[in-house]
């Protein structure tokens, strides 16, 4: 008989069996522990680093949602919108100010009349010009005056009876490079004037270029009185790792958001941001263009700003639109050079011949066609430009021309500045910064806004220093009287610096013609810089101060109009500089 036999298990073992397992987990839970307490010690300032960045970016990320949905200042204001910033102006300022506005006062449709539908309004196409007899004659000599006779149509053919449409005139001779500006005068019944001066013997012919039509002008002249706010600005605030955007502008209503005022002490020119949430107004670190905001006229609005339709369309000739230019009638020999129109004659301030510009007037020009001759003029000269980039185009363009001038590395955002360029061997030093806020540029730190007025004054000046100014391009959406009180302080300064150094050199850019189209019309058209022209003229007219025509010569050359002219012009706006610099 098989006897089965059963064994008790032994408690002693298994228990001896736990004890083991537990105290393995036990140490490789220790072990874990320790470990991680031993990274997040090491590691504390990378997390407390990378929780801030998050919270930084997330305010970001929420001021650039809010301007993607336009959670933008609204204006509700006239002409005057920012009239109450600043320093209250003189009796005389306001004087001057009223002057100058109603003498860029523009005509057109009646004011407050509805946008007339597009078959209404001036069409290039149906328009003709004619040439007009000189005394009874079709003969011309240099030194005579042309006149061109425009009858404005819309695009039902049919004649316009009101003025205010925006008219360029030149006459040019591709086979000469020849061209020069003419002037347009709105007779204000459908009807201009284009008028030429004949400064060259030979081919001439007349060009005359519809830019808007005056119901384009009424949106324009309404859009900069109404939306200053049409290009916004925004500055970066920082305080450790903690950083938000707000958005900036020359006058923001305060109704909205509570503001930091970042007014000028000396000039009193206006500067707003709204204020962060968390931060404080002085962690201001830069200013930047914010963007351009959309949807700012109707669709009926839209029709007036068409490429190849009624934006810088030429006019059609009913007859010939050449002429041929006779040597001067009179014994005496006259020179194209010196030609100097008689007081209330019409003035062009020079003209293109074989692609060389040459001044008329008082005003002399000689090429600086040898490198030589470019480096002994600026030799011991200490030149400073001010302004926009189409003035940072001279520094860049003089960079590349003068073989010794070598750019000091600033380590300066590209296309923002400030830049220098140093010549040691010549001792010529070349400076470049932009002016104030409104600028839009890119990014520009906060310790580099500086106004143009404020540079002058720290300016020792003398024979040796040359400032160079180019101040225009930025102010085009806000309302003219802005430019004005911009004009006014800078104006002030250079008195000043004259008064202080009279032999200091002053040379002032003015602005150009541009490439057009719908989105760059309603922001930069020609239209307002055509404006703020005439106002700068005006206001430095008397004094000690050289004006390069940028303007003149942009409209008189033949190749197309760009915000930064072509090398050719910028060339000739050079030679004018240093012309004026070393007589």
């Amino acid at each position: 008989m098989t006897t089965l036999s059963v064994t008790e298990p032994d408690h002693g073992m298994q228990k001896a069996n736990v004890c083991r397992y537990l105290s393995t987990y036990a140490f490789i839970f220790l072990f874990l522990a320790v470990s991680g307490l031993i990274f997040l010690l090491c590691n504390i300032y990378t997390v407390e680093n990378w929780n801030c960045h998050t919270i930084s970016d997330l305010y970001q990320l929420q001021s650039r949602i809010q301007s993607a949905f336009v959670d933008l200042p609204t204006f509700h204001r006239n002409r005057t919108f920012c009239a109450h910033l600043g320093q209250k102006p003189f009796p005389e300022d306001e004087l001057e100010e009223r002057y100058l506005l109603d003498s860029i006062a523009w005509p057109g449709p009646r004011p407050g009349s509805a946008t007339p539908a597009l078959r209404q309004t001036s069409d290039p196409v149906h328009s003709l010009f004619a040439i007009l007899p000189n005394r009874g004659r079709m003969e011309w000599h240099v030194g005579d005056e042309l006149e061109a006779l425009v009858q404005m149509h819309d695009f039902q053919g049919r004649p316009k009876h009101y003025g205010g449409d925006f008219l360029l005139a030149r006459l040019h001779s591709p086979e000469l490079r020849a061209g020069v500006a003419g002037k347009v005068v709105d007779h204000r019944n459908g009807f201009y004037s284009a008028m030429f001066q004949l400064p060259w013997a030979g081919s001439a012919q007349v060009e005359v270029t519809l830019v808007h039509s005056s119901e384009a002008v009424s949106v324009l002249r309404r859009l900069r009185e109404e939306r200053p706010d049409r290009v916004f600005f925004k500055s970066l605030f920082r305080l450790g790792f903690l950083s938000e955007t707000t958005v900036c502008n020359m006058c923001l209503p305060s109704d909205q958001h509570p503001v930091c005022n970042y007014t000028d002490l000396h000039t009193g020119e206006p500067w707003y941001c709204y204020k962060p949430k968390l931060l404080s107004c002085d962690t201001r670190i830069n200013h930047a263009k914010g963007g351009y905001l959309k949807h700012l006229i109707t669709n009926k609005e839209a029709l007036l700003f068409q490429s190849g339709v009624n934006i810088k369309v030429h006019v059609h000739a009913s007859g010939p639109d050449r002429i041929n230019v006779l040597p001067p009638s009179k014994e005496v020999e006259v020179e194209n050079h010196s030609m100097n129109p008689q007081p209330g004659k019409l003035a062009p301030s020079g003209y293109f011949y074989n692609d060389s510009w040459r001044p008329l007037g008082d005003v002399t020009m000689r090429q600086f066609n040898d490198l030589s001759d470019v480096t002994e003029c600026l030799k011991d000269k200490v030149i400073n430009m001010y302004g926009d980039s189409t003035v940072r185009q001279w520094f860049e363009y003089l960079i590349a021309l003068v073989p010794g001038l070598k750019e000091f590395n600033l380590h300066s955002p590209k296309n923002v500045g400030p830049f220098m360029a140093v010549d040691s061997t010549h001792n010529i030093l070349l400076r470049y910064r932009c002016h104030g806020p409104p600028i839009r540029f890119s990014t520009v730190l906060s310790s580099e806004l500086r106004y143009v007025s404020n540079e002058l004054d720290g300016l020792s000046g003398g024979p040796d220093t040359v400032v160079v100014l180019s101040i225009w391009a930025h102010f085009s959406t806000f309302p003219v009287d802005v430019y004005i009180r911009r004009l006014r302080h800078i104006r002030r300064a250079l008195l000043r610096l004259l008064d202080r150094a009279p032999g200091t050199i002053i040379v002032i850019r003015s602005g150009n013609l541009q490439a057009l189209d719908q989105e760059v019309s309603l922001f930069n058209s020609d239209w307002y810089s055509l404006q703020l022209d005439e106002v700068l003229r005006s206001m430095f007219k008397g004094l000690n101060v050289l004006l390069v025509d940028a303007w003149q010569m942009s409209l008189a050359h033949h190749l197309p109009h760009a915000l930064h002219p072509p090398k050719v012009i910028v060339k000739n706006m050079i030679d004018m500089l240093l012309s004026h610099v070393c007589p």
